[in-house]
């Protein structure tokens, strides 16, 4: 195909992917960029795991952007049929063309020599209620049988049951779709399709038998830095260099959500619109909720922020400590209140009501280590084994869950 702006050439090289990503503000390593140009000359899905925020959906966006394909976009949940991801009957044009043939019945049948033949007149109309005239095409439908090239995202595959992930093999195998009704849609030119799974459970090994396979982990610090410059934040480069090593610390943390590329960008904004040209950690806490949603992450974020913005900061006198309302409490501030709580209680164990005492470790060799290209971080939320946030193996349960949603559907 002829490069137009409608509709790019193919990549040419994996140097090329990364080019053209980057002018569209996605900053992409080799490997990855490596995935995405087999994925076009291959033809082939590709599944991209890791912990949620490292940019899997914006992957499928910035694809899209690239090379000027429409973007379809299906998202997965528990309980989901496969009719809101195939296809469904427009039951209101079939309820009104059934009103049509009633009204049209004499004419159809006026000149008819027996019943018979009015019967087979009235029969051969039977047809036209499932016609593309009344099919409600789905994301997957509507990538294979759509007249334009199309990147179709089917996000948090992980997330659905395993009967609408029975389903996705079909379409990702060949391609094609097919309607009982009507007959199998093949497509005339294969969709880019990228899934995406944050790991909540494991996948069929069927799934990821068709698919090219990456995983995506946060990235290190030159990246990560990278990224916050293609994305202009506003923030000076110092400041976001200092930025990017106070997130790197605070994903070492035991949290319930660590901060995502995109929280991390977000922060950048926060602090340029601010003024902000040097961290300290007042700022860094009075904007922490920026990146940190869960008020465990905050406290226990709150307690490390000045060892994270100076590793030779002395840590304040015994007495300091947030209050149940998440405000930070300094005894030198105006409005600060000091708090006694004798010289057995050190200053960085919180009260035991309200969380665990975190790590104070100084983490700069976790740091590095994080550096590592393709490191499988076991401990991120949601990894399989991580605790309370592990969802059950799917099994006849969810299946059952799912078919009873189709009948009810069909009956109702």
């Amino acid at each position: 195909m002829p490069a137009t702006p409608d509709h790019p050439a193919a990549f040419a090289s994996v140097e090329d992917v990364t080019e053209r990503f980057a002018d569209h503000g996605y900053i992409a390593d080799r490997r990855l960029a490596t995935t995405v140009f087999l994925l076009t000359r291959l033809d082939k899905p590709v599944l991209l795991e890791g912990p949620a925020g490292v940019g899997k959906t914006e992957l499928a966006k910035t694809l899209a952007a690239v090379t000027g394909r429409r973007l379809l976009r299906l998202q997965c949940y528990e309980g989901q049929d496969e009719s809101r991801a195939l296809y469904e009957w427009d039951y209101g044009k079939q309820l009104l063309y059934t009103q049509m043939l009633r009204d049209k019945i004499g004419d159809l049948t006026a000149d008819a020599p027996d019943l018979a033949s009015a019967v087979r007149r009235i029969e051969e109309e039977d047809s036209v209620f499932f016609s593309d005239r009344f099919l409600a095409p789905r994301p997957l439908l509507d990538a294979v049988r759509g007249e334009e090239p199309a990147v179709l995202l089917i996000d948090e595959v992980d997330r659905a049951d395993e009967a609408l992930e029975a389903v996705l093999l079909e379409c990702l195998a060949e391609y094609q779709v097919s309607v009982p009704e009507i007959g199998t849609y093949t497509a005339k030119t294969a969709p880019y399709v990228v899934l995406t799974s944050n790991n909540t459970r494991d996948l069929s090994a069927a799934l990821k038998r068709r698919c090219l396979h990456l995983f995506l982990d946060y990235p290190d610090a030159g990246r990560e830095l990278e990224i916050l410059r293609s994305k202009d934040t506003g923030l000076p480069e110092a400041t976001a260099r200092h930025l990017v090593e106070v997130v790197r610390g605070l994903r070492e943390l035991e949290l319930r959500k660590n901060p995502s590329i995109s929280e991390t960008v977000d922060w950048a904004r926060t602090l340029a619109v601010l003024g902000v040209e040097e961290l300290a950690p007042e700022v860094l806490a009075d904007t922490a909720n920026v990146v940190l949603k869960y008020e465990r992450d905050l406290h226990r974020a709150l307690d490390v922020l000045p060892r994270l913005v100076d590793p030779n900061r002395e840590l304040p006198e015994p007495g300091h400590h947030h209050d149940g309302h998440g405000h930070h409490h300094h005894p030198h501030r105006p409005g600060g209140h000091h708090h006694d709580h004798g010289p057995e209680r050190h200053e960085r164990h919180e009260p035991p009501e309200r969380h665990e005492p975190p790590d104070a470790a100084d983490g700069r060799a976790v740091r590095a280590a994080m550096d590592q290209q393709g490191r499988h971080d076991e401990g991120y939320y949601g990894a399989p084994g991580s605790g309370p946030t592990r969802r059950s193996a799917p099994g006849a349960g969810q299946g059952a869950r799912a078919f009873a949603a189709i009948a009810r559907r069909r009956t109702d």
